[in-house]
């Protein structure tokens, strides 16, 4: 799974990442900072099993804190986007590139209003952050319709004379793009699109490549710079201008700030939480303090959390519809070395037992015989659909 940080340069892009991740990545004030892009891993939070047995997990991945599990996976930083980048202007096509193999897209966009369409510093609250959704969506539908028109018309006349499946050939049109057969057939039947691509109109066309885009780059919102005064009502404006958008306040710089603090033990804190605890008082400076209580009074009481944790766990499980398995070798929730509830995968709603195994090792999937629900202490087949924090044995011939 591959999730893509994208957005305008200086909105707090680069902040953003390293809230999620942590990671040394530079972060200036001036274009293109972000050039080549940035890898990390973020952690999706999740209730762990363990607490539903009454005993303490070893991760073999990610961390538990307090019986809250946070489960890695990828995320990538790119070049921040300018209006044109379809047509190469800035970073342009670099842009577009390093999103192909994207599962879903976070949008950082600064809800102060302090930032025009090129990134520039202006007054706060005079630009629009309406604008910076509509541009995005448009870059990439236009990259999309790019892909799709490019030699459409001899292209549509072979696959018309030849009597091919349209939803086939075009889906091998998008294959760099993680685009699937049943991604380009889902999208033509929800349009009513004749299955004669040739008969399709240029109107239908852009139709097309934008429910496309929708269905295989789904988006969400992080409306950052949520701490600045004239973001909330901004934001509140944002949610009613894009009702089908999920839009998230957050505020990048507290959550750097609170992962920094708890690091350093200084406070407790744990991402996505509405509020932490100061343990080390006497090591804080005045300034520290006040840098503290403006996120407690500014952010987590006004918004409920930094938004961060919010924004990468609706990523996760609304946009892309994911759950949290825990698959174990024995019955006592251990792997062969006796490590306890050891791993943690994010998979697609409605994976099967035996889909499960595969994914956790061709093995496991070839060898298949059945599976153990461990909170119910039932034998599941193949065909059985996991649920979110499902604990699962699987056996093996």
């Amino acid at each position: 799974m591959l999730v893509g940080v994208v957005g305008k340069t200086n909105v707090g892009k680069s902040s953003f990442f390293k809230a999620l991740t942590l990671a040394n990545v530079e972060i200036a004030n001036h274009p293109f900072t972000t050039i080549k892009p940035n890898h990390g891993v973020a952690h999706v939070k999740v209730e762990c099993a363990d607490r539903d047995f009454a005993l303490r997990c070893n991760p073999k991945e990610g961390f538990c804190v307090n019986g809250i599990r946070f489960v890695p996976f990828e995320v990538l930083d790119v070049a921040g986007l300018v209006p044109g980048a379809h047509l190469g202007k800035g970073l342009g096509l670099s842009f577009l590139d390093d999103l192909r193999q994207a599962d879903a897209l976070i949008h950082v966009i600064d809800a102060s209003g302090g930032t025009d369409e090129n990134g520039e510093f202006v007054a706060v609250g005079s630009y629009d952050p309406v604008n910076d959704i509509m541009l995005l969506e448009k870059e990439i539908d236009m990259w999309y319709t790019q892909i799709l028109k490019s030699g459409w018309e001899k292209f549509s006349k072979i696959v018309h004379l030849e009597q091919k499946e349209g939803y086939k050939e075009i889906a091998k049109q998008f294959s760099g793009l993680k685009i699937t057969e049943n991604d380009v057939l889902e999208t033509m039947k929800k349009l009513n699109l004749d299955n004669d691509i040739i008969k399709w109109s240029e109107q239908g066309l852009e139709r097309f490549a934008a429910e496309l885009r929708m269905r295989t780059k789904p988006m969400i919102i992080a409306a950052n710079k949520a701490d600045v005064s004239t973001s909330e009502e901004n934001i509140k404006r944002l949610v009613k201008e894009f009702p089908e958008h999920m839009i998230v306040a957050c505020s990048a710089e507290s959550e750097i700030a609170l992962k920094e603090a708890s690091k350093h033990a200084l406070i407790s804190y744990t991402p996505g939480d509405s509020d932490f605890q100061i343990l080390e008082k006497d090591r804080l400076s005045e300034k520290q303090l006040n840098a503290l209580k403006f996120i407690k009074e500014n952010v987590l009481k006004k918004y409920g959390s930094t938004g961060v944790q919010e924004v990468i766990n609706s990523a996760v499980f609304n946009l892309l519809k994911c759950i949290a398995v825990f698959p174990v070798a024995t019955n006592k929730l251990t792997d062969s070395k006796g490590n306890v509830l050891p791993d943690c995968f994010l998979v697609p709603q409605g994976v099967t037992a035996h889909e499960f195994a595969y994914k956790v090792h061709t093995d496991l999937g070839e060898r298949f015989v059945k599976a153990v629900d461990l909170r119910t202490k039932l034998i599941v087949g193949k065909e059985h659909r996991l649920k979110h924090r499902d604990v699962v044995q699987i056996i093996t011939s």
